[in-house]
């Protein structure tokens, strides 16, 4: 398993984790070790699910308790994820959400289920290379982002969740076609010229999309006979709209080569105040918050902020926070690790035994 660094540390590089090993014998035998505990290798299976998925399983899940019970297990999982003991945390909600977590987490007992990550395609008109990412998510901890490019839209996936917002959920969304002019220096420090920066931005779109839904029914109560001609030339428009979005995004290409002074606005609180003072870019997105379990979830407005190539940041709006996100750069693969190939195969092995 590949862990965050400690929050707030998103420059630091991944926490390197064994949760199970496979022993392959002569004679085509196979052997499943768990490794998750402080006990030492036991016994564990393994089994295909489906195409990209498989499942692990801990048969021996004594080896994961502590002579000092739950708590000892609890402080000694803080002070790995977390790196810091309970009495560093003075904050009462941050430790129920600390304590909520470790209840997540532990209850598997390492009976896990694996899918495979399909890492985004990548293109050369996109802002940044996409890929995957570390952010800070206030309270939550560090967590891993999945950043990928649709056209004029950029999106953020949530790897791994947390009690208020699961994994697989569109953390937040970045209107490409709406970069925003932020403020001067001295003015960016007033959190009110922010916001309503941010929110005429938010009714211009609200506007935008109105208009093109309404012109969308004018076009269906009004389509013109197939064999009438139209009233321009044939792509004269489409051609024109092409034109004005390659000039938009020439545009954007050429705020973005040059560095902006930045600072975050007075009452925005940020996990990590070392945070880059330059930014490329701008734009608008919109980002998912919701209660815990996942409820009542709603698209908030907020800032997408691009520092450079590796690092970038979103101002949450309502919530008044900043969550920087910097580059996961490890390849996932260590000196003994089999190739992708290899490990499908011996998946196969262990399953063809099994049954």
């Amino acid at each position: 398993m590949y862990l965050p660094p400690h929050d707030p540390h998103v420059d630091d590089p991944m926490r390197f984790k064994p949760l199970f090993r496979i022993h392959l014998m002569e004679r085509k035998c196979a052997t499943v070790e768990c490794m998750y505990g402080h006990k030492g290798p036991h016994n564990g299976h393994i089994q295909i699910v489906k195409k990209d998925e498989f499942s692990t399983k801990c048969n021996q899940t004594d080896h994961h308790r502590m002579s000092g019970g739950r708590q000892e297990e609890f402080r000694t999982w803080l002070r790995e994820e977390w790196g810091r003991t309970l009495e560093d945390i003075f904050h009462e909600h941050m430790q129920e959400l600390i304590l909520m977590k470790f209840i997540y987490t532990s209850q598997y007992d390492n009976c896990l289920t694996y899918r495979r990550i399909y890492l985004p395609p990548s293109s050369p008109d996109d802002l940044i290379k996409p890929g995957l990412f570390k952010g800070t998510y206030g309270s939550h901890g560090l967590e891993i982002v999945m950043l990928s490019f649709h056209g004029k839209k950029a999106k953020g996936t949530k790897i791994t969740g947390d009690p208020n917002i699961p994994a697989g959920q569109q953390t937040v969304e970045i209107d490409l076609a709406h970069p925003l002019q932020l403020p001067d220096i001295e003015n960016l420090h007033d959190f009110s010229e922010l916001s309503r920066i941010v929110l005429e931005v938010q009714e211009q779109i609200r506007r935008e999309e109105q208009g093109k839904e309404h012109q969308k029914e004018e076009e269906d109560c009004s389509q013109p006979a197939a064999s009438q001609p139209a009233a321009k030339p044939l792509g004269k428009e489409d051609a024109e709209g092409e034109d004005t979005a390659a000039g938009a995004e020439g545009t954007t290409k050429d705020k973005a080569s040059a560095p902006h002074p930045f600072v975050l606005p007075m009452g925005v609180i940020s996990r990590n105040e070392d945070y880059p003072r330059a930014c490329r870019i701008c734009f608008y997105g919109t980002g998912l918050i919701a209660g815990h379990g996942f409820t009542s979830p709603e698209r908030t407005p907020g800032v997408f902020v691009l520092f450079d190539d590796d690092r970038f940041g979103f101002i949450w709006l309502e919530l008044k926070s900043f969550s920087l996100y910097c580059r996961i750069k490890v390849s996932f693969q260590n000196a003994e690790a089999p190739s992708r190939e290899a490990f499908d195969e011996m998946l196969k092995n262990i399953q063809s035994l099994a049954t």
